[in-house]
């Protein structure tokens, strides 16, 4: 878990770097982050497993998250979770 690198992003934002990672490890590394993160904040999670959009949208329907997804040209999936309805 760290903080994003770039400026422009909230400095409540957390990136969750799962590049690399198989199912189901990707959505345990996001869960981590988000025991430890405080109140409000954005989770980024960047991941190659082929399954992970799939899983993180199951995961955002079951706990009440808005989920932004798109993949990069080299197939790193950014998978962005807000708190549905809840001030960012």
């Amino acid at each position: 878990m760290s903080r994003m690198p770039d400026d422009r992003e909230d400095p409540r934002t957390i990136l969750v770097d799962a590049r690399g990672l198989n199912c189901p490890l990707p959505l345990l590394e996001a869960r981590r982050a988000m025991q430890l993160a405080p109140p409000g904040a954005v989770f980024v999670v960047l991941a190659t497993d082929p399954a992970a959009p799939s899983d993180f949208a199951d995961f955002a329907m079951a706990r009440d998250f808005d989920l932004d997804e798109t993949t990069d040209p080299d197939g790193v999936f950014r998978l962005t979770l807000r708190q549905a309805g809840g001030a960012t």
